[in-house]
C-alpha cells in the first residue's frame, strides 16, 4: 500500500505501480482515434471570422513597395526579440509584418478571462533587463504580458518598422537580384535582402471536427477571439454580467480552458464543461514579486535564471532552484531518483534504469495530483471524473488554484464523455453521451494548430531558388540546420522550437536564442559584403539526420493518452519526428552549442556568397 514520506511525497508499492500501468493503457486506448490530427478543422464557413481580428479595425493604406535589409513575418515575441537584437546590432532598415492590429502575437489574440502564462514571469518575459520591467506576480496575467510586448516595441522603437493588419500571401526568391519578394493582402510588394519567419506554435486557431458544428444557432466563439461584447467583462477580470441568465457550454479542458472555466463558472447562470480528457492540475501558489528583493538582483540575472530553469527542468544539476515551480519539481524528482539508484548500484545506469526512475517518480507525482482532486472537489463522482490517468508529461501540465474549486459550484456541470468527446452539435446545443444540452453559447477551447504542415499554419507559400516550394522541400518532413536555415532558400531564417532547443516549458527562451543567432548571421553578411547566406546540403542533411535518429524522449511517447505532445497517439513516422523533434542532447546543450557556434565567427555549415552563384542540390 502507498505511504507518505517525511517530505510529503507519496511512495507506491510495486503492485500499485502495476495497476497504474493497466489503468493508463486502458484510458489511452479508449481515446485513440484513426483520424489523429485530422480530427481538428480550420475555421471556415460560419466560423471563418475566428481567424480575423475583432480588436483593431483595419485602416486602409497605400501599398508598400520599398526595399529593406530585413523583413520579419510575425509580430509576436519572436519578431520583437529579433527586432530588438537587430536594433542592438545597428540594423534599423527592416519591416515587421503582422496580421494582428498590434504587437504581441498570441498575447494580442488571447484575451479570454483568466488568461495567463503557466511559466514563471521571471523566465518567460523576454528581455526584461534590456527594457527595465519587473513582473508584478510570479505568474502574470495576459494584459501584463501584452504590455511587456508593447514595452519591447517602445524601447527599441520597433513600431515605426511595423506593418499591422497585414497578411503575407506569398514569399518568393528573386534569383537575379538576390532578394525576397513579399506579397501581402494589402497589395504590398516588398523587396527584402533577408527574411525571418516567426509564426509561432500558437498561431492559428483550430476547431474540433464535430458533426453539425456549423448548425448551432446560438452564439459561439473561440477562446482566442473572446467576445466581451456578448459576455460582458473585460480582459482585466471584470465580471461578465451578460452571462447571468445564459447557459454556456465549453468544449475542451486543456490549459486554456483551465484558466477561463473559473470566471465562466463564477458568472454564467449554468456552465457545462464537456470533457474528453481531464488535465493535470497542480498547485500554482501565485504571489507578488517583492520590489525591494527584485532590486537586489545583479546584472545578468535573467540569463542566469533562464539557464537555471532550463537545466533543472530537463533533469540537470544546479546549486539552487531559482524558479521553484511545478515544471522543475517533477524533473528534480526524476534526477534525484536516478542519483539514488546510481548510488545504490555503484555503476552507470542504463537507459532501462533511467526509464524506471522516471516512471517511479512520475507515478508518485501523478498520485499526488489525483489526491489533490479528492481533497478539493466535494462531490466524489465529479472528483473521480476529474482525475488524470496518464503520465504528467503526456499532456501539458496545468497549475491552478481555482479550477478544481469551480466544480463545487452548483451551477457548474461536468459532462465527462469517457474519452469519446462530444457526439454532435445541433441548432440548440450539444449532444454528449446520448443526452442533449440546451445552450445559449458555445465556447471552443480547442487551441491552436501545432503539428500541421508549416505552410498550412503560415497561410502562404514560400518559393525558393529555382521555383522550389518550401512545402515540396519539406514534403517528407522539415529539413534544416539548427531549425533556422533551409537549403535552397538563401537569406531565409525560421524562428521556432522545432529542430532547435525545443524547450516547450519556456517558449520565449528559444525565441531569444534564435533572434540572437539570426542577427549574428545577418550582421556578419553585412560586415563582409556578402549578398547571400545559405546552409550547405551536407550540413542540412547531417542536422536533419540526427533529429530523425534521436531516441524517443519521455515526453509524449505513444504510450501516452493522445494529445498534441505525442502526435495524437499515432506512431511517430520519420516525417513526424522531423516536424516536432529537437536537438537530441536537450535544450541546455543546444543553447550552449548555438552560443558557441555564433561566437566562433565561423558559422559552420553556412556558405556566404558575394553574388549569386549556382548552389548544389540538397541530398534527399
Amino acid at each position: 500500500m502507498s505511504t507518505t514520506t517525511a517530505d510529503g511525497h507519496i511512495h507506491l508499492s510495486q503492485e500499485e505501480r502495476d495497476a497504474l500501468r493497466v489503468r493508463y493503457r486502458k484510458e489511452r486506448d479508449k481515446r485513440l482515434r484513426a483520424d489523429g490530427n485530422d480530427q481538428y478543422v480550420e475555421p471556415k464557413g460560419r466560423y471563418a471570422h475566428f481567424v480575423e481580428d475583432p480588436y483593431t479595425p483595419r485602416v486602409e493604406r497605400k501599398p508598400v513597395t520599398d526595399d529593406v535589409t530585413v523583413a520579419f513575418i510575425g509580430g509576436g515575441f519572436a519578431g520583437l526579440c529579433t527586432g530588438a537584437r537587430m536594433k542592438q546590432a545597428g540594423i534599423d532598415d527592416f519591416h515587421i509584418i503582422e496580421g494582428g492590429g498590434d504587437f504581441g502575437g498570441v498575447w494580442y489574440w488571447n484575451r479570454y478571462p483568466g488568461a495567463m502564462c503557466d511559466t514563471a514571469a521571471m523566465v518567460y518575459l523576454p528581455l526584461m533587463e534590456e527594457v527595465g520591467t519587473r513582473p508584478t506576480m510570479k505568474y502574470v496575467f495576459a494584459p501584463e504580458i501584452w504590455r511587456h510586448a508593447l514595452r519591447i516595441a517602445e524601447v527599441f522603437e520597433l513600431r515605426k518598422n511595423a506593418l499591422f493588419s497585414t497578411n503575407v500571401t506569398q514569399l518568393e526568391w528573386d534569383d537575379a537580384g538576390s532578394r525576397w519578394i513579399i506579397h501581402t493582402d494589402r497589395g504590398d510588394r516588398i523587396r527584402a535582402r533577408f527574411v525571418a519567419m516567426g509564426l509561432g506554435p500558437l498561431h492559428k486557431p483550430k476547431l474540433p471536427g464535430i458533426a453539425g458544428i456549423e448548425t448551432f444557432a446560438g452564439h459561439a466563439f473561440h477562446t482566442s477571439r473572446w467576445d466581451y461584447a456578448w459576455t460582458g467583462g473585460d480582459p482585466n477580470g471584470a465580471p461578465m454580467t451578460k452571462l447571468a441568465d445564459k447557459r454556456v457550454g465549453i468544449i475542451g479542458t486543456g490549459a486554456t480552458a483551465v484558466q477561463c472555466i473559473p470566471p465562466l463558472g463564477r458568472d454564467a447562470k449554468d456552465l457545462y464543461v464537456f470533457q474528453r480528457t481531464p488535465s493535470s492540475i497542480d498547485v500554482r501558489n501565485n504571489h507578488p514579486i517583492d520590489e525591494a528583493w527584485f532590486r537586489t538582483l545583479k546584472p545578468g540575472w535573467q540569463k542566469e535564471w533562464l539557464m537555471n530553469f532550463a537545466t533543472l527542468q530537463t533533469g540537470g544539476f544546479a546549486d539552487e532552484d531559482l524558479v521553484k515551480d511545478g515544471w522543475t519539481d517533477i524533473a528534480i524528482r526524476v534526477r534525484d531518483r536516478i542519483v539514488k539508484d546510481l548510488g545504490a548500484s555503484g555503476s552507470i545506469l542504463d537507459m532501462a534504469a533511467i526509464q524506471k526512475a522516471f516512471e517511479d517518480s512520475d507515478d508518485e507525482k501523478m498520485t499526488e495530483i489525483r489526491a489533490r482532486v479528492d481533497a478539493i472537489v466535494k462531490d466524489k463522482k465529479t472528483a473521480e471524473l476529474l482525475k488524470p490517468w496518464y503520465r504528467q508529461l503526456c499532456k501539458r501540465p496545468c497549475f491552478h488554484d481555482e479550477y478544481l474549486q469551480t466544480f463545487n459550484r452548483p451551477n457548474v456541470h461536468l459532462v465527462d464523455t469517457d474519452g469519446k468527446g462530444v457526439e454532435r452539435i445541433d441548432a440548440t446545443g450539444v449532444w454528449a453521451n446520448g443526452v442533449h444540452y440546451d445552450l445559449d453559447c458555445i465556447v471552443f477551447a480547442s487551441g491552436f494548430e501545432f503539428a500541421t504542415d508549416f505552410t498550412r499554419r503560415a497561410g502562404f507559400e514560400t518559393v525558393g531558388r529555382g521555383g522550389e516550394k518550401l512545402s515540396e522541400h519539406w514534403k517528407d518532413g522539415m529539413r534544416t540546420l539548427h531549425g533556422i536555415h533551409v537549403h535552397g532558400f538563401p537569406n531565409l531564417f525560421i524562428v521556432g522550437l522545432v529542430q532547435g532547443g525545443g524547450l516547450i516549458s519556456n517558449i520565449t527562451h528559444n525565441l531569444v536564442e534564435a533572434g540572437t543567432t539570426i542577427t549574428a548571421v545577418v550582421r556578419h553578411a553585412l560586415d563582409t559584403g556578402q549578398e547571400e547566406v545559405e546552409v550547405t546540403p551536407d550540413a542540412e542533411s547531417a542536422w536533419t539526420q540526427q533529429i530523425a535518429d534521436a531516441p524517443q524522449s519521455f515526453l509524449g511517447n505513444p504510450e501516452c493518452t493522445p494529445g498534441y505532445y505525442n502526435n495524437e497517439g499515432r506512431e511517430m513516422t520519420r516525417r513526424d519526428k522531423l516536424n516536432v523533434g529537437s536537438y537530441p542532447l536537450g535544450p541546455v546543450a543546444y543553447f550552449q552549442y548555438i552560443d558557441d557556434w555564433r561566437k566562433s565567427g565561423k558559422f559552420a555549415g553556412l556558405t556566404f556568397r558575394r553574388a549569386h552563384a549556382p548552389a548544389a542540390k540538397a541530398a534527399g
